[in-house]
Formats: C-alpha cells, sequence, structure tokens
C-alpha cells in the first residue's frame, strides 16, 4: 500500500505533459521535415556524376 500518491503524481504530470501547450511552431517544423526529406531523396539518387 501507500503507493496512491505516487500513481496520483504521475498522473497529473502525465496529463499535463499531454494537454499543456509547449509552443511548437508547426509551420517550422513542415519545412524543416520537408528540407529534411529532400536531403533524404538526394543522398538515396546520387547524380550521375558521382557514380563513375
Amino acid at each position: 500500500m501507500g503507493r496512491g500518491r505516487a500513481k496520483a503524481k504521475q498522473t497529473k504530470v502525465a496529463r499535463e505533459l499531454k494537454y499543456a501547450d509547449h509552443g511548437i511552431d508547426l509551420e517550422r517544423l513542415r519545412t524543416e521535415l520537408v528540407s529534411d526529406s529532400d536531403a533524404d531523396e538526394n543522398r538515396r539518387h546520387p547524380s550521375e556524376d558521382e557514380q563513375d
């Protein structure tokens, strides 16, 4: 017994993390993801000059 207080605190922290506004800039995230995917494509498909 005695786990009730610890579990209640974990639940409180989890709820705060889930519902809190973390100030994420979604537009910036979108541009980073697009630029990262472009870089991945360049690594997967090297130009013909590099294949020699």
